[in-house]
């Protein structure tokens, strides 16, 4: 029998893994960590590849209270971030937002944008102890702020310049992403 394990051990642990991954309780978890593992600081784009938000007309359904408009943040820096329960990537970067949003809530305009139910955003938020400003999207986005892929993270400065543009998973709580948000709000 040990000849049999030490022959096949990796055989043994690839089924194992495999099986853990198809199980819906095991694998949310085991994406999550990962996702943490790979996550880096995300990039600012390129001065000459930026854009410039020119629409801020949209109509966000914050959880548990009135329907406010994105206008509200023009002439502010925002991180637009849009993101669901049920996706892994999006789930793995939670704990850095909710950093940053515990350092900069009060200067930075912070949007966690989602299409979900407000029972299972709750559901979410109080079982790990969030408490970041979560909207409930009504209507399209603005042209510049629509993604087919979650999570994905907009970055604006002051004059809507759009500063990050960030696909997948990344840590948002990084000493780079503090350094820039610091250089947003002194413009």
């Amino acid at each position: 029998m040990i000849g049999f394990l030490k022959k096949h051990w990796s055989n043994i642990l690839f089924v194992g893994l495999f099986v853990l991954l198809i199980i819906p309780q095991t694998r949310m978890p085991i994406q999550v960590f990962v996702q943490r593992l790979i996550s880096f600081s995300p990039s600012e784009k390129a001065e000459s590849k930026r854009e410039t938000l020119t629409d801020y007309n949209w109509s966000l359904q914050p959880l548990n209270s009135e329907a406010i408009n994105f206008s509200q943040s023009k002439g502010k820096v925002t991180i637009v971030n849009l993101w669901a329960t049920w996706c892994p990537p999006c789930v793995a970067e939670m704990p850095s937002f909710q950093k940053l949003f515990n350092s900069y809530g009060d200067k930075v305009d912070f949007y966690f944008v989602t299409s979900e139910t407000s029972e299972k955003i709750e559901k979410f938020i109080d079982k790990n102890g969030y408490n970041l400003p979560i909207y409930i999207q009504k209507y399209k986005a603005p042209t510049q702020l629509e993604s087919n892929v979650l999570p994905t993270t907009y970055v604006m400065s002051k004059t809507g310049e759009i500063v990050i543009d960030e696909t997948g998973v990344a840590d948002w709580n990084s000493k780079k992403m503090r350094a820039l948000l610091d250089k947003l709000l002194s413009e």
